[in-house]
């Protein structure tokens, strides 16, 4: 990359991070989980299927990390549900 990365713009370079999160999270089947991993994922749908609480859709959460991130400069906890 010709640009250094700590020149561009802070916005540009969280859109490079989630365009090259997104490119690995493409390619599912090179990605190999691990026991703890494994383990982590059954406990978390184990815990679904006992209370059925599915979160928030991602692009909530998202929208709302954005605001805060975008909306004050003073470091703020995310206020959820």
């Amino acid at each position: 990359m010709s640009t250094p990365l700590h020149d561009l713009p802070i916005e540009q370079r969280i859109r490079l991070v989630e365009d090259l999160w997104d490119s690995i999270a493409a390619d599912q089947r090179a990605l190999q989980l691990t026991d703890e991993q494994r383990a982590e994922l059954d406990a978390r749908l184990a815990a679904y299927a006992t209370d059925g609480n599915a979160g928030k859709p991602a692009d909530e959460v998202l929208a709302a990390i954005r605001s805060q991130l975008h909306g004050s400069r003073s470091p703020r906890r995310w206020q959820g549900r």
